[in-house]
């Protein structure tokens, strides 16, 4: 805990918390001192892991959280001001694909999508913001973005031009809120171990896909580890407006 990534006086707000990105995050932030609030649908796998942040000797809380319900996410935070205090890092992680090649996307698929991706960043991101400039103060905002966002690929419009959108807010809320002291990145990894994309990594065409990538590997979440918390601690004090990509390189070769 003694490092630069020391995050003891930290309340951090995690969604997407019961698998993945966001699970892994609260983990790390937990580990480094912060007093964790995850955050997602499935409350019964949110249970266990804070269950696993306290035994550890980290403080966590859950809360249920729908980000596409404006509601529930200020109910939320609600909650999680009156167990630990004002939020002042929140990691945005809730997000929901739907590979599909681009004239086969309905409007259900795209609202579904974009609702999730999008919509739901900028409630969480909104609502954070609001409440640490509401009480002067300073604090970190990190939306998981994608290397997707950056490129294009096949069979992932929608999914792409949520990401490219979540980029695009980074930016416009990290130059409006720079003034308030709240920095806002993305962060953007290429392809890791997750439950949204075990299943076709799993097959032929994605062990295929991965050999074809210039690492020839996906990356290991603790690959993440430092990249996220230069963007959530205050050792990265100074980085404000991001896109941070974590890929092995994949976004310069085939994607």
């Amino acid at each position: 805990m003694q490092t630069e990534f020391d995050m003891r006086g930290k309340v951090a707000m995690v969604t997407g918390a019961s698998s993945g990105f966001g699970m892994y995050f609260a983990q790390l932030m937990a580990a480094r001192g912060a007093q964790v609030v995850v955050a997602a649908r499935r409350v019964e796998r949110l249970e266990q892991l804070v269950e696993e942040i306290t035994a550890a000797g980290g403080e966590a809380f859950a809360v249920a959280l729908d980000v596409t319900d404006s509601g529930a996410v200020t109910r939320a935070f609600d909650v999680a001001e009156k167990q630990f205090g004002t939020v002042t890092v929140v990691s945005n992680n809730a997000g929901v694909a739907d590979p599909k090649l681009a004239h086969k996307v309905d409007e259900a698929s795209w609202d579904r999508v974009m609702n999730t991706n999008l919509k739901g960043a900028w409630r969480v991101a909104m609502e954070g913001g609001r409440r640490m400039m509401a009480v002067g103060v300073p604090g970190s905002i990190v939306n998981t973005a994608s290397i997707l966002g950056q490129r294009a690929s096949i069979s992932q419009s929608s999914y792409g031009a949520s990401k490219a959108a979540v980029i695009h807010l980074t930016r416009s809320l990290a130059l409006e809120w720079a003034r308030k002291n709240i920095r806002v990145n993305a962060l953007c990894p290429g392809y890791f171990p997750t439950e949204m994309n075990e299943g076709y990594f799993a097959t032929p065409a994605g062990s295929a896909y991965i050999e074809a990538m210039p690492a020839q590997r996906m990356g290991c979440l603790e690959e993440l580890a430092a990249p996220f918390l230069l963007l959530a601690s205050d050792a990265g004090s100074y980085v404000n407006g991001i896109a941070l990509t974590v890929d092995g390189a994949h976004s310069l070769g085939h994607m």
